[in-house]
């Protein structure tokens, strides 16, 4: 198989991450057959640095002809300081949403065993944790019309929603719910916005098409708590832009790490690939942060190229590293791994296939002897 892959390394740590994936999307292809060519393109901070745009036309067109885009971060600490800035590295994400019509976003979270210490929560709420948020991603109250009075001290942000936005990222969420355990759980604040009794009425409309997947509806101050109180009652979780954007970053703490946890979002052309986790600046270019949330984002990107061995064998490799003790600071500040070791240990991993080299035999990973 043949495909082309652009490249988005973005800002803080996101180059140092995504060229882990890349190591491992080179072993995925040397194993299994595969060739991936890589066209690199600029958003962001840095696009606004070397071009003074977030999103070049150059890096749209090239995402334009790709099979899958692999994203790194984006954001930085010069923006997020100056409220005034009329141009921020978060515009270029927002403008590729919508020049790629990629209006869904999805969100595994998954409880690791052998994390589970690292979470705030009890080890029996952690158990049997598998579910999807599938937040929509092109409206809402981020795209809706903003107004600052003359005098700046009036503001407003308009949340607007069509039917066709809501039903096609539904449907797509129903989908998935028919795959996995069968459940869609549609959370909304109906019993305040209209807008959210727009989403429940299509959702509504919409379930008798899909009769073996049992649907519930949640508001979102409850969603929240329960994700806390009793995450493994959800499979797939349906919501709108905002909502999902702050459930989602809640949800993340279920792993034990925000460093864990990938995305894929997909609408209309080309399907963009990320971890979830921001720019973490102060990592930036320490060779510490941990690479395994853009690993498990490549995994996504091969099962959207239909490559769901190769898929498989890359997620196994990640379970390898976690039940090794293979990790990142963030996860063991005193015994820890650097970015690109646990790189190479999952590439590895890949290469081999999951054999038992790793397990009888020495190996030199960055300086370091793995026994």
């Amino acid at each position: 198989m043949e495909k082309k892959i652009t490249v988005i390394n973005g800002d803080g740590i996101g180059p140092e991450v995504t060229a882990q994936s890349i190591k491992v999307l080179q072993a995925v292809a040397n194993t299994y057959g595969h060739q991936f060519s890589y066209d690199y393109a600029l958003m962001g901070a840095d696009a606004i640095d070397k071009t003074g745009s977030p999103l070049p036309k150059e890096t749209v067109d090239s995402c334009l002809q790709s099979d899958a885009i692999l994203f790194g971060a984006i954001g930085d600490p010069r923006y997020d300081n100056d409220p005034s800035a009329k141009v921020r590295p978060e515009q270029g994400l927002l403008q590729l949403r919508k020049e790629l019509q990629l209006f869904a976003n999805i969100r595994p979270v998954t409880s690791h065993a052998a994390l589970q210490h690292l979470s705030p929560l009890k080890n029996k709420h952690l158990e049997g944790v598998d579910f999807i948020i599938f937040r929509e991603l092109t409206g809402g109250i981020y795209f809706g019309k903003k107004e600052l009075s003359e005098d700046g001290d009036t503001a407003s942000d308009t949340c607007t929603y069509q039917r066709f936005e809501i039903e096609r990222v539904a449907q797509q969420a129903f989908h998935y719910a028919q795959k996995r355990r069968k459940k869609l759980t549609l959370v909304d604040k109906a019993n305040v916005l209209e807008s959210s009794r727009l989403w429940r009425k299509v959702v509504q409309a919409m379930a008798p098409i899909y009769p073996d997947v049992t649907v519930d509806y949640m508001f979102v101050d409850n969603a929240a708590m329960q994700i806390i109180l009793y995450p493994s009652q959800f499979d797939v979780v349906l919501t709108e832009n905002m909502f999902g954007d702050i459930l989602s970053d809640e949800a993340s703490v279920l792993s034990g790490s925000l460093g864990l946890l990938p995305s894929a979002s997909v609408g209309n052309h080309s399907a963009l690939f990320e971890p979830i986790h921001g720019s973490y600046p102060q990592a930036a270019g320490k060779d510490i942060a941990n690479p395994l949330g853009s690993i498990l984002s490549t995994a996504m990107l091969l099962d959207h190229l239909g490559l769901q061995k190769e898929a498989h064998q890359v997620r196994e490799a990640v379970n390898w590293t976690l039940l090794s003790g293979f990790v990142s600071k963030d996860i063991d500040p005193v015994n820890s791994y650097s970015t690109s070791a646990i790189g190479d240990l999952v590439a590895g991993y890949v290469t081999r296939q999951g054999d038992q080299v790793y397990k009888t035999a020495h190996q030199q990973v960055n300086q370091s002897t793995i026994i």
